[in-house]
């Protein structure tokens, strides 16, 4: 188990709170990007190719408590670019936190060691440290040497000094699955990581190496190998277990961008943390005048491939909570690493891929 009971009860109730109140779309995650900033040049993003005036921009810490209060969201990721370079990076996850939200601060590690005296540790304060695989693999992901050194050494400084600490990490085209069922036991049962963040490659248009995204059919085979290995090694995800079983293929599930809802320097960005076509001036902006029904795959061809938790998770985590027997099913069994896949949307005509949130028994 990756995610607190404390964590899992408040969020459990809020979504439950949506469903009373016959809230269709709700936000789950709020995606607070107060820069774009970077200390590395990682070949697989798409942040830092923008202009260097773009690159200064910064949001305030009223623009981002604002963002919180306005989207309202049990949980608030801030990833970036590289969040510990914003002046105010403190105040604003102090803030978040004195709001009762749950902060999962995503960062390179470059500086967190040096500044986690600007911290204080909380049930409510995570550092999702990003490590794409062990020492070779990250440092080559990211474009230089030593960087996996010292994320390693401050993930072990922030949990000694009691900080919540978690890993993301983005499985690429070509990634080798015995590899990282290597690195998952390093993380979780050696660096005592409460728990990782999984996700395919999505193709930014803006990322300088487009060859290294996974495309849908190999991310499920390559998820079906990587759960394989993991039988008995106790694993701890911070994801839910209807996610994982989706990327092996077991489960349909419509994508729901409004899930997680992102705010950055241009504003609220439509439709999607990962595909920008424009930006609504307020929350309700967003979710009143975006066409939801022309996004998600099978829908637009920048969807296509696309199967990252920022999309999924919310469509997994949705139905966890309405049909609960589903989750329990993986639980008690597993996830099923043979046999044929679930329907795809892709596989549908598009009628059918509109319908929405579909699963796979």
């Amino acid at each position: 188990m990756g995610v607190p009971l404390i964590q899992a009860v408040r969020v459990g109730g809020y979504i439950v709170k949506q469903k009373l109140r016959g809230r269709r779309r709700y936000p789950l995650v709020l995606m607070l990007e107060p820069l774009f900033q970077c200390n590395l040049a990682c070949a697989g993003c798409g942040k830092i190719a923008y202009p260097k005036d773009v690159l200064a921009r910064r949001l305030s810490v009223e623009d981002c408590l604002s963002a919180a209060e306005e989207c309202g969201a049990p949980i608030v990721s801030i990833p970036g670019g590289e969040p510990l370079l914003h002046d105010d990076i403190e105040r604003i996850v102090d803030g978040l936190v004195a709001r009762k939200r749950f902060v999962y601060l995503c960062t390179n590690a470059l500086l967190m060691e040096k500044r986690l005296d600007r911290f204080t540790p909380s049930p409510y304060l995570t550092f999702s440290v990003h490590l794409d695989g062990d020492r070779a693999h990250h440092d080559a992901v990211v474009c230089r040497d030593g960087v996996f050194d010292k994320a390693v050494s401050a993930i072990r400084a922030a949990r000694t000094r009691g900080f919540r600490v978690t890993i993301n990490s983005t499985l690429f085209d070509g990634a080798d699955p015995a590899a990282f069922a290597d690195f998952f036991d390093f993380a979780c049962h050696d660096l005592g990581v409460e728990g990782v963040t999984v996700a395919p490659g999505y193709a930014y248009e803006k990322a300088p190496a487009q060859a290294h995204f996974l495309r849908r059919a190999r991310t499920k085979r390559l998820f079906r190998d990587l759960l394989r290995r993991g039988k008995g090694r106790n694993w701890r995800f911070n994801q839910s277990s209807l996610y994982l079983d989706f990327l092996a293929g077991n489960q349909t599930f419509q994508c729901t961008p409004w899930g997680n809802p992102t705010r950055n320097v241009f504003g609220w960005q439509r439709p999607c943390y990962l595909v920008g076509e424009g930006h609504a001036e307020s929350f309700r902006d967003l979710m009143d005048n975006t066409d939801w029904e022309a996004w998600g795959t099978g829908r637009h061809e920048k969807c296509a491939d696309c199967m990252v938790h920022s999309g999924y998770e919310p469509s997994a985590v949705d139905v966890t909570i309405t049909r609960p027997w589903k989750a329990l099913k993986v639980a008690l069994l597993g996830h099923r690493t043979d046999g044929p896949m679930a329907p795809d949307p892709l596989d549908q005509p598009e009628s059918a891929a509109g319908t929405g949130n579909r699963d796979a028994a």
